[in-house]
């Protein structure tokens, strides 16, 4: 079904929405709750939430891309979730690497966290359409699907150290990026 017609059965609010969703954007969101909790119960548990927490954002809201916009709900929900998880035994998860690989990019928000996270999204969206696409593909499937440095590889191909130097190329084109932008790192 197309997305602008489950979108319809949203607004109608017609329970039919939530099958056709699942159906075509099931294992999508389930890839990436489980790339960041890895774990199957709590994955099928967040997708079960983005199901849950769309169906109460729209309406209003109508999505323009709906992938997007559900993938968007299961990764915050997903890393609500690890940081939940993970908040009195740090140390060793996939997320805490991610994190620590771009701490040095990106400062941690202070009192204008919010603030200050809108104008980092703004700024990192154009960063990466500076970058070129095999870079761009690496750092996203890295930093928003969380894949690991081996998924990467196997899904394109490519040698483990062609992955891990494109990463840190693109962290110290980032940092640089961000420095230029008046952003604090």
């Amino acid at each position: 079904m197309e997305d602008e017609k489950i979108i319809e059965l949203y607004w109608q609010r017609n329970e039919e929405a939530l099958k056709q969703t699942n159906q075509k954007y099931g294992s999508f969101c389930f890839y990436i709750a489980h790339n960041i909790l890895k774990n199957e119960e709590d994955s099928k548990e967040c997708v079960n939430d983005t199901w849950f927490k769309t169906w109460t954002v729209i309406p209003p809201k109508r999505p323009e891309f709906l992938q997007a916009f559900l993938g968007k709900i299961t990764r915050n929900l997903s890393l609500d979730r690890y940081r939940r998880s993970h908040a009195r035994k740090r140390g060793g998860g996939t997320m805490d690497v991610i994190y620590d690989e771009l701490e040095e990019c990106i400062a941690d928000g202070g009192e204008d966290a919010q603030t200050d996270s809108i104008v980092i999204t703004d700024a990192v969206s154009r960063f990466l359409k500076e970058i070129s696409h095999d870079a761009r593909i690496i750092f996203v499937r890295r930093y928003w699907y969380a894949d690991s440095v081996e998924q990467i590889v196997q899904r394109y191909g490519m040698s483990e150290s062609k992955v891990k130097s494109s990463l840190m190329r693109s962290r110290n084109k980032l940092k640089t990026f961000l420095e230029k932008e008046g952003i604090i790192v």
